[in-house]
C-alpha cells in the first residue's frame, strides 16, 4: 500500500522514460489494430468517440424528454448521431424505465448496425448501464442488496458471485459495460448515495472492490468474454464526504486524507485490472474534480499507471461553466476538462456543442492532438477487448440462466448475510411462529423500499411495477405462518408520488389499537427510495411522524421488534431503548422480505456486521477509526469537560442466535520486521445450541506514531466463517509491514517502529515492529 508523491520534474523524467519505453517496446496485436485503425480516422471520428448521449436523444418523440410508448428509435435522430457526428457511445435506458431482454438486444442491435454499416470505419458503439445491485433496468433481473448491504455480509465470495450474476444478466441485455461499483468511501451517513457503498472503511471498500471487479470482468479481466462486462469504478475521488453532507457540493479534504482513507479502494480496484473510471462529479478544496489535472493525469493515469477509459459523470463538463464558474463559455469547460484528463464526456443531450467546440480547439491549438490520439486510444482498445467489432450484440437465447432460481436464490443468500440483528433483549427472536403478529409500519407492504433506487428506475419509484412477483415483508410474513396470524395496519405511509421524505398519518390510532390484539408488533420504519440530489435530507433524525409512531406503539406494552429498512442510519436513540429487538435490513432487494423473515423465526441465523458507524444523534458523527481526542474520558481541573465517542451502535456490530468465543490468539513472533510477515491466528468455538455464521473481523492499532496522532484502530483483516455447535475452527492472518503504514504530513506512506496491538473480539495482544 505504498503511494509516492513525485515533484513535478521528476515526473516529467519519468514520463519521458515511459513514453521512450513504449516507443521501443514492441506493440500487442491489439495495439496494432488499434494504431491502424486510429490511422484512417478523422479528426471528427475521433471527436465522436469522445461523445457518450443519453438513449432519449435518439428516440422518437415530441422532443428529446418525451415519454412516448412504447420506446422506438428515430432514424434521423440515429443517423445525425451516429453517421453525421460519429458519437462512440450511448448510455441510459429511455423514459427512466427498465425493458426486456427482447428489448434491449432490438434498440442495441439498431444503433449497432447504423454505427459500423453507415460509417467507413465501422466502429460499434460502446453501450453503457447503471447496474448498481444487479442488472438495474432489465426487467426480470436479479436484484441483490444495494453495496451496503453486501458490504454487512462481510463475504468476499458472495459479493463476487453477485457481480458475476450481474455481468451475465447485463451481457443477457446485450449491454457490455457496467458503471459499477461505487467505490467511495461512505463515512458520512448524511450522505444520499451512502448505501450505494461498501461503507465507511477503506480496506473492506478495497477488498470488496476487488471481488465485484472481477465478478463483472473475470479474474483475467477477459471482457471479450461474452457473460463478462467491463466494470467503471467510481466516483474517482473523495465524492461521498462533502462538507454538507449534500449531494455535489464542496468537500475539503487534505491530500494526507485523501491518500489515506479514499484512494486505497481505487488503487486496489486498479490494479485489480478495472478498465474504466467514472470521476466525481464535486470539488475538493474549491476544485472541480473533472477540471483537476493533478488528480486526474498527474495522479490517477500517472503516478496510478491508469491505462483504461476515462469518463464523466452526467453534463459533468457543461458543469464546469453553468454551475462551478470555472469556465467562461461551454467551449472553455471542454478545453478545461479534456486537457485535465478526461477520456469521454457523458454529455447526456447537447452532444453537437462538445463535438464541435472540441474540434475547434483542437484546430486552434488549445487540445493537443496528442490528447485526443490519448484518449481515443483508450477508447477503442476497450472496444476490441470487449469484442464489439466481431461481436457488437448479444442475445437473451444465449443466457438460458437468466432470472434462474439459482440466480434468484444467490440474492435470498446474500440478503440473509447481509441482515443484522443489532439487538435482542431478553431473546425476544427468535419468534414463536404461533405468536399473534402486527405488521405495520410505511416499510411493511413496499417493494420499492426493499430494493431503493436504481431499481427499473433511477429512483425507483417504479418497483412495484415490475417487482409484484415477489414478497413485502408483510407477504412474507403471512406465507411463514398464514394469513390468520398476521395482522396488517400501516400506521404511516409514505407519498409515492411525492418527495422520499414525504409521508402521512395513514390508520396510526387504528394500529395502536390493533397493537392490543397482538402479541407481538413488527414496526417497519425507515427511509423510501431516493439517490443523488433528490435524496438530500436535513434532519438525520427518523421523522417525526415515524418517531411519535413509534414512542406511541411502545406505550403500549407489547414486544415491539423495530425492523430498519433504510439507506442510511437514520437516528433512532428518541425511541431506541423502548425497542425489544432492532434487525437492520439496509435495501436488502427482490428476495429482502423472504430472507427477514427466515431470520425472525430462526431458520437463518443473522450473522450481518454494521459497515458503518451507528450514530446517536445528528451532532455526533464518528467512523470507528477516529482519533483519540474525539474519545477523551473526563479531564479534571479547573475546567471539567470530556469529548464522547459515543454511537448508537458501533461499526461491525452484529448480534446472532448462537455465540461464540475467541480464544488462544498467538503471534508467529513478537516482532515484526520490514520485509516480512507476521502471522496471528485464533481459535473461535460456537458455544452456543446452534449453528452460526461469524465475521472474524481483526484490529490493529499503532500505540504511538511520532509525526501524525493514530487512528484509535484499524480493520486490517476479515474472514466468514460458519461453525456447527460446540465446534472451533483456526482463523489466520498475515500481515506485513505496508498493513500497519500510514501517511505522514508529508504525503508518503511510513511504517515507524514502535508497538502495535492486535484486537480481535475481546482478545488483544501486542508485537512490536522493527525496520
Amino acid at each position: 500500500m505504498k503511494f509516492k508523491y513525485y515533484s513535478f520534474s521528476l515526473l516529467l523524467i519519468i514520463t519521458s522514460f515511459q513514453t521512450l519505453a513504449q516507443k521501443t517496446k514492441p506493440t500487442t496485436p491489439l495495439q496494432q489494430k488499434v494504431d491502424a485503425l486510429m490511422a484512417r480516422m478523422t479528426l471528427a471520428e475521433k471527436v465522436g468517440q469522445m461523445a457518450q448521449i443519453t438513449l432519449d436523444v435518439i428516440g422518437k418523440g415530441k422532443d428529446r424528454f418525451s415519454s412516448d410508448e412504447p420506446f422506438t428509435l428515430d432514424d434521423k435522430a440515429l443517423e445525425k448521431a451516429l453517421v453525421q457526428y460519429k458519437l462512440g457511445s450511448v448510455l441510459n435506458t429511455s423514459n427512466n424505465r427498465a425493458r426486456t431482454p427482447q428489448v434491449w438486444f432490438n434498440i442495441i442491435d439498431k444503433i449497432q448496425k447504423t454505427a459500423m454499416s453507415k460509417n467507413k470505419n465501422g466502429i460499434p458503439v460502446l453501450y453503457g448501464i447503471d447496474a448498481i445491485h444487479g442488472e438495474t433496468y432489465t426487467a426480470g433481473a436479479t436484484m441483490f442488496p444495494q453495496q451496503i448491504g453486501q458490504a454487512a455480509t462481510f463475504n468476499r465470495v458472495l459479493v463476487r458471485q453477485g457481480a458475476e450474476i450481474t455481468a451475465y444478466e447485463t451481457r443477457a441485455s446485450s449491454i457490455p459495460w457496467a458503471f459499477s461499483p461505487l467505490l467511495d468511501l461512505g463515512a458520512d451517513p448524511r450522505f444520499p448515495r451512502q448505501w450505494e457503498s461498501f461503507g465507511e472503511d477503506p480496506y473492506v471498500v478495497s477488498e470488496l472492490g476487488i471481488q465485484m471487479v472481477k465478478g463483472l470482468e473475470g479474474e483475467n479481466n477477459e471482457i471479450s468474454n461474452p457473460y463478462k462486462v467491463a466494470s467503471s469504478i467510481k466516483h474517482f475521488l473523495g465524492y461521498q464526504v462533502p462538507l454538507s453532507g449534500k449531494d455535489r457540493t464542496p468537500a475539503v479534504i487534505s491530500d494526507q486524507a485523501l491518500i489515506a482513507y479514499h484512494l486505497p479502494s481505487f488503487k486496489a480496484a486498479i490494479k485489480a485490472g478495472a478498465k474504466t473510471i467514472m470521476i466525481n462529479s464535486g470539488l475538493i478544496n474549491g476544485v472541480p474534480v473533472h477540471a483537476n489535472y493533478k488528480l486526474l493525469t498527474k495522479l490517477l493515469k500517472g503516478d496510478l499507471g491508469f491505462n483504461g477509459l476515462v469518463i464523466t459523470d452526467w453534463g459533468d463538463i457543461e458543469n464546469l461553466h453553468t454551475r462551478d464558474h470555472v469556465a467562461k463559455d461551454h467551449k472553455e469547460a471542454v478545453k478545461i476538462a479534456i486537457n485535465a484528463g478526461i477520456d469521454m464526456s457523458m454529455i447526456a443531450y447537447n452532444y453537437e456543442p462538445f463535438c464541435d467546440n472540441l474540434i475547434a480547439l483542437v484546430k486552434e491549438g488549445k487540445v493537443k492532438q496528442e490528447r485526443i490520439d490519448d484518449a481515443v486510444r483508450r477508447i477503442l482498445t476497450l472496444k476490441f477487448e470487449l469484442d464489439l467489432f466481431n461481436r457488437p450484440t448479444t442475445h437473451i437465447r444465449d443466457y438460458p440462466e437468466f432470472g434462474s432460481k439459482k440466480f434468484e436464490q444467490a440474492a435470498q443468500n446474500t440478503a440473509a448475510e447481509s441482515i443484522t440483528l443489532l439487538k435482542n433483549s431478553n431473546n425476544v427472536l427468535p419468534l414463536n411462529k404461533s405468536s399473534k403478529i402486527l405488521v405495520t409500519g410505511p416499510n411493511a407492504n413496499s417493494m420499492r423500499t426493499l430494493n431503493g433506487a436504481w431499481t427499473y428506475s433511477w429512483q425507483g419509484e417504479k418497483v412495484e411495477e415490475f417487482a409484484g412477483q415477489y414478497n413485502t415483508i408483510l407477504e412474507a410474513m403471512q406465507n411463514k405462518i398464514g394469513k390468520e396470524n398476521v395482522s396488517f395496519v400501516p400506521g404511516v405511509s409514505y407519498k409515492m408520488d411525492g418527495k422520499y421524505w414525504e409521508e402521512y398519518s395513514d390508520q396510526m390510532e387504528e394500529a395502536i389499537a390493533a397493537a392490543q390484539n397482538a402479541d407481538v408488533v413488527l414496526l417497519c420504519l425507515g427511509e423510501n427510495s431516493y439517490t443523488e440530489t433528490p435524496g438530500n435530507l436535513s434532519d438525520l433524525y427518523l421523522s417525526d411522524l415515524q418517531t411519535e409512531f413509534a414512542q406511541k406503539l411502545a406505550a403500549t406494552g407489547k414486544t415491539i421488534i423495530l425492523i430498519l429498512n433504510e439507506g442510511r442510519p437514520r437516528v433512532i436513540s428518541k425511541f431506541e431503548k423502548k425497542m425489544n429487538a432492532i434487525i437492520q435490513t439496509y435495501l436488502p432487494g427482490n428476495f429482502g422480505g423472504n430472507a427477514l423473515v427466515d431470520i425472525l423465526y430462526g431458520d437463518v441465523n443473522p450473522s450481518g456486521r454494521l459497515p458503518y458507524t451507528y450514530p446517536q444523534y445528528p451532532n455526533a458523527l464518528f467512523t470507528y477509526y477516529h482519533k483519540p481526542s474525539e474519545a477523551r474520558e473526563t479531564t479534571e481541573g479547573v475546567y471539567n469537560y470530556d469529548a464522547d465517542y459515543n454511537p448508537q451502535y458501533q461499526f461491525g456490530h452484529g448480534l446472532s442466535y448462537t455465540t461464540f468465543k475467541y480464544s488462544d490468539i498467538k503471534l508467529s513472533n513478537n516482532i515484526l520486521k520490514k520485509g516480512e510477515n507476521l502471522t496471528i491466528t485464533v481459535n473461535i468455538t460456537n458455544t452456543g445450541k446452534v449453528s452460526g455464521k461469524e465475521a472474524v473481523l481483526l484490529y490493529i492499532s499503532d500505540l504511538v506514531a511520532n509525526d501524525i496522532s493514530p487512528d484509535v484502530k484499524r480493520l486490517r483483516g476479515f474472514e466468514k466463517i460458519e461453525l456447527k455447535a460446540g465446534e472451533t475452527k483456526t482463523v489466520s492472518f498475515k500481515i506485513n509491514s505496508d498493513n500497519i503504514a500510514y501517511v505522514n504530513p508529508a504525503n508518503k506512506w511510513v511504517t515507524e517502529a514502535g508497538e502495535f496491538s492486535v484486537q480481535l473480539a475481546d482478545k488483544k495482544i501486542k508485537f512490536n515492529y522493527e525496520q
